[in-house]
C-alpha cells in the first residue's frame, strides 16, 4: 500500500529538521510525501528542499490556514493512505508507518489511529502528558471521545467520498471531520496501541484563553453537525483529559 504523508508547513524552520529527520528514518519504503507551505518568509522552504529524502511534492503560496494546506495536499495525493505529520510533531519510531499500515491489512481496516504523547517544546525527549486512545468503538463519540489526529490515517478514497476538512472551522475541523468519518458515515478504525507521534505542546487550540472558548464554541458546532448531543459529550471531552497529565 502506498501512503501519502502532507506536512502543512508556515515559518517552521525551528521545528521542521526533526519532522523531515523522523520521516526520514521510517522504514516503510512505498512513501509519498507532501508538504503544503503557506508562503513562509523564513528558511522553512530551502530547508524542506535540501534535507527531506522523502519529498515528493512542495508548494508553497498563501493559504487560508492548516486545514485549507491539508486539503490542498489531500487534493494532490496518489497513495491508498493519506496521513498527516504536522512541521512541530516527529514519528515516535523507525517502524511507525509500517506498523500502521500492518493494522491497514491484518484488520481490512478503512483507518487506523494509535496513541501520542506531548512532549516539551525544546525537550522532545520529556513527556508532559500521554494521550492514549483505547479500543475504538463507536458509542465513545456520544462521550466526547476522539482519537489523537495527528495518529489518524485513512484510505484516500474515503476522503474523496466523505470530504476532506470544514474551513468554516479554524481550530476544530479535525474534530468535525472525525465525527463525520467515525460518527455519521461508520468507517471502521482499527487502534495501534503504540505511540507513534510526539507532538510539541504550544498548538493553537491551547494557546490563549481566546483560543481554548473559540475551540469550545467549534466543538459544538461540530456535535451539532454531526448529530451528538453536544452538553453531555462536550463535558466527558473535558473531564477525560485529566488523566493525561498522571
Amino acid at each position: 500500500m502506498k501512503v501519502t504523508i502532507i506536512t502543512a508547513t508556515f515559518n517552521s524552520e525551528n521545528t521542521i529538521k526533526d519532522t523531515l529527520a523522523s520521516l526520514d528514518s521510517q522504514d516503510y519504503p512505498d512513501i509519498e510525501y507532501i508538504v503544503i507551505d503557506g508562503g513562509s518568509t523564513d528558511n522553512t522552504v530551502q530547508l524542506v528542499k535540501n534535507q527531506s529524502k522523502r519529498l515528493t511534492k512542495i508548494v508553497s503560496e498563501p493559504d487560508q490556514g492548516i486545514y485549507d494546506a491539508l486539503n490542498k495536499g489531500i487534493a494532490l495525493a496518489t497513495g491508498d493512505i493519506i496521513g498527516f505529520l504536522h512541521s512541530d510533531d516527529i514519528l515516535a519510531y523507525p517502524t511507525a508507518i509500517s506498523d500502521v499500515i500492518t493494522q491497514f491489512l491484518r484488520h481490512d481496516a478503512d483507518a487506523v489511529y494509535a496513541d501520542l504523547d506531548y512532549v516539551e517544546t525544546d525537550n522532545v525527549a520529556r513527556v508532559v502528558r500521554r494521550w492514549r486512545s483505547g479500543e475504538y468503538k463507536r458509542a465513545k463519540l456520544t462521550k466526547g471521545w476522539m482519537p489523537p489526529h495527528p495518529t489518524f490515517y485513512m484510505k484516500r478514497s474515503l476522503y474523496r467520498t466523505y470530504g476532506g476538512f470544514d474551513l468554516s472551522y479554524r481550530i476544530a475541523a479535525d474534530y468535525e471531520s472525525m465525527l463525520r468519518y467515525l460518527f455519521v458515515n461508520h468507517v471502521k478504525a482499527v487502534y495501534l496501541p503504540k505511540v507513534t507521534i510526539k507532538m510539541r505542546l504550544g498548538g493553537i487550540s491551547n494557546r490563549s484563553l481566546k483560543s481554548v472558548l473559540k475551540k469550545t464554541q467549534e466543538d459544538i458546532k461540530a456535535l451539532k453537525a454531526n448529530r451528538i448531543v453536544w452538553p453531555f459529550a462536550l463535558i466527558w471531552k473535558n473531564i477525560s483529559k485529566i488523566p493525561q497529565f498522571f
